[in-house]
């Protein structure tokens, strides 16, 4: 196929309403593709998806989200983003803290897997676990409560 038929194709998209043409003479093809212009305005409102950067070699994160029950020393801890919650370490494992574990700061409370990493979340204080507020292999929001552990005095 020479230019000169290939500018005919250019011409003929060009004044007609056809949007797409695709043509194959011998070993060699040809497609020409026209823009709507409806789908460009479409596409340049549409919001933008958030970048997700994550680093290299980044410190497990910790249950950095603590506030506080109303009228009690107990703390929620919540989760530090999203994923999955596990409890153990494996599925054949025990699970890190069970209700009424004692632990110390930099336990390990629980894994969050995101993104197929597995983040490993730890107690910022010493103190009682009261309560598990999610079951094992759920999915999880940022900021979602996940434990209620009452501070060692």
């Amino acid at each position: 196929m020479d230019i000169t038929q290939i500018r005919k194709l250019i011409r003929l998209i060009q004044h007609s309403d056809v949007t797409e043409i695709e043509v194959t003479e011998g070993e060699h093809t040809v497609r020409i593709c026209r823009g709507n212009s409806n789908v460009q305005q479409a596409i340049q409102y549409a919001p933008a998806a958030p970048a997700v950067v994550a680093p290299a070699a980044a410190p497990a994160p910790t249950a950095s989200t603590v506030s506080e029950d109303a009228g009690d020393d107990a703390h929620t801890v919540t989760s530090p983003m999203v994923g999955t919650f596990y409890g153990a370490a494996s599925p054949e494992s025990d699970p890190f803290v069970t209700v009424g574990s004692k632990v110390k700061k930099g336990d390990t409370l629980c894994i969050i897997e995101a993104m197929k990493l597995m983040n490993e979340i730890e107690a910022e204080y010493a103190g009682t676990v009261d309560k598990i507020l999610v079951d094992n292999a759920t999915p999880l929001e940022y900021g979602q409560p996940l434990f209620v552990i009452t501070p060692s005095a």
